[in-house]
């Protein structure tokens, strides 16, 4: 598309809000003056947001030795970038309109490749290839797995990669008088990219070439993830949601967007620093995401979360505050929650689990997805007991509920090492409801194992649940000293020794070797002669 550009009209003005961002700002501008793109077809306008770090004195350094590139605008401190960012906005004159963070910087030909991608596609918005530096991770890389002239925002992850960092085509943000929420302390930048990408006729991905490097500084000055307070967190998601909401009807489309808001800005006042709040303010938390909740965030949206998140929303919404600060408790502990089964499905006991109110009910805390990975990581072997002829081994699961306790729903068995038939140790078992769980017990007797005609046999826990079969390995518990090996027994005039072994790999294993007659013999006379000698 040669015939948009104009004589003496820059392909693109690159936009750089700087505060305090020294010695980054120098690799940044390095990496600006330094595109292959050219001089002649290009602008930066760097506003300085009241720096007090020398960052000032590098601008006009840059300026004085490239005239004809750096543009250098002043302001009193605004606190944030968004209105650094319109104020560049109102003096671009590029075809396109580019973002880069002070402390980032641009691969050599980022530009060029850029402009030349948007101009053949007719990009209004194009994503160039991300990379983090210094341990900064860059979200949802699966973005950038092709080229893509063309992308779908409700059908991408785009929503979850709504940073500014984008070329964006000007007449759009002119048309659409498209500029930054300056009342935003943080995320202004996400209205301003949403709106953008939601009027965009035609959105790109050129991934065949990082253009963008995103740099964590080692003060982690760039990352205010941490150190915002919740007040400014709470402002974020409800311009956020307000944003969306005016922009996109309700349906599917505005889910698919809202998804992303309500897994991230919407959950993170409900994390560890909540409980450092006063009462009243955590009350007022509550009842703020309550609004949101209400409002914006339908069962479609809400159910999409994982299990923990939607549960403590709800909570929040319910003015459970109590209840809320116990769950946030608990998870700092990493507490595990036992696994409900209730009319055939699977459920985590969360708090608020089995609440009668309608907004608590048990689809909220259903767990059907996660129950094989939940099961894989508490199940364990909690004792064994070997006796001469048998094995006594008790595994502790997750599970409870009266489900729990019938023999169709969990089970053990004895899966041979190799290949062979698996071994139903129902006759044998028990089962127990406690606290912490359902603890299954097996008395296993040598014979079984011995007459299977395999050495080693792997104990499998065996559950039935929401149409599903979940057959996974029993890990040996950290408290359990497997028996003692050398057991002897006699099954149809031959000697087996019988032992309990385990490892991370394959779980609890039972061993049934047989032993040479002459072994078997001196072993009984020396047990022999030992208890005769006390």
């Amino acid at each position: 598309m040669a015939s948009d550009r104009d004589a003496g009209v820059p392909d693109v003005t690159v936009v750089v809000a700087v505060y305090n961002t020294m010695p980054y700002l120098t690799d940044c501008l390095n990496s600006l003056v330094g595109q292959s793109i050219g001089p002649d077809r290009m602008e930066v306008v760097a506003v300085d947001d009241g720096s007090t770090d020398g960052s000032g004195a590098e601008l006009d350094r840059f300026a004085a030795e490239h005239p004809d590139v750096i543009t250098v605008l002043r302001q009193a401190n605004s606190g944030g970038p968004a209105a650094p960012s319109n104020r560049a906005l109102d003096v671009a004159t590029g075809r396109y309109v580019y973002f880069v963070g002070a402390d980032d910087h641009l691969g050599p030909e980022a530009l060029e490749r850029m402009v030349t991608a948007a101009d053949e596609w007719g990009s209004d918005v194009l994503v160039g290839k991300m990379e983090g530096v210094n341990g900064r991770a860059v979200r949802r890389p699966e973005l950038f797995a092709e080229n893509r002239p063309e992308i779908d925002l409700y059908d991408s992850v785009l929503p979850w990669v709504l940073s500014n960092c984008k070329l964006f085509r000007r007449e759009l943000v002119e048309r659409h008088k498209l500029r930054f929420h300056e009342h935003m302390r943080i995320g202004s930048d996400q209205p301003f990219t949403l709106e953008a990408c939601v009027r965009a006729r035609r959105i790109s991905v050129l991934a065949d070439y990082t253009c963008y490097y995103a740099v964590l500084r080692d003060d982690g000055g760039n990352i205010t993830q941490g150190a915002v307070d919740v007040h400014t967190r709470l402002e974020c998601a409800e311009s956020l949601f307000g944003v969306v909401a005016d922009l996109i009807e309700p349906g599917p489309k505005r889910d698919a967007i809202l998804r992303r808001h309500t897994r991230w800005e919407l959950t993170m006042p409900t994390r560890e620093g909540f409980l450092e709040l006063d009462r009243a303010t955590q009350e007022d938390v509550c009842a703020r995401i309550g609004t949101l909740v209400e409002r914006y965030v339908t069962d479609e949206v809400l159910f999409t979360l994982p299990i923990v998140r939607r549960a403590r929303l709800r909570l929040a919404q319910l003015g459970e505050v109590d209840l809320l600060c116990e769950a946030i408790r608990d998870g700092v502990a990493e507490r595990s929650y036992l696994i409900a089964l209730k009319g055939g499905r699977t459920y985590l006991a969360y708090q608020g689990f089995e609440d009668p109110r309608p907004e608590l009910a048990d689809d909220l805390f259903e767990i059907t997805k996660g129950m094989r990975k939940r099961l894989s990581q508490e199940a364990r072997t909690v004792a064994v007991r070997p006796d001469r002829d048998t094995v006594e081994i008790t595994v502790r699961t997750p599970l409870t509920g009266p489900e729990a306790g019938d023999p169709a729903t969990v089970r053990l068995a004895l899966a041979p090492r190799g290949g062979g038939e698996t071994l139903d140790l129902d006759e044998h078992t028990t089962r127990e409801a406690r606290e912490d769980g359902l603890h299954v017990t097996a008395r296993i007797p040598a014979a079984l194992t011995a007459a299977s005609g395999k050495h080693r046999h792997a104990l499998r826990l065996i559950v039935r649940a929401a149409g599903e079969t979940h057959d996974i390995t029993v890990p040996v518990g950290a408290s359990v000293v497997p028996g003692p090996r050398g057991e002897l027994f006699w099954h149809r005039a031959r000697p087996y020794r019988l032992a309990v072994a385990g490892d991370d790999r394959h779980g609890t294993m039972i061993e049934t070797r047989p032993v040479r007659p002459a072994q078997a013999v001196a072993q009984r006379v020396r047990r022999v002669t030992s208890l005769g000698g006390r």
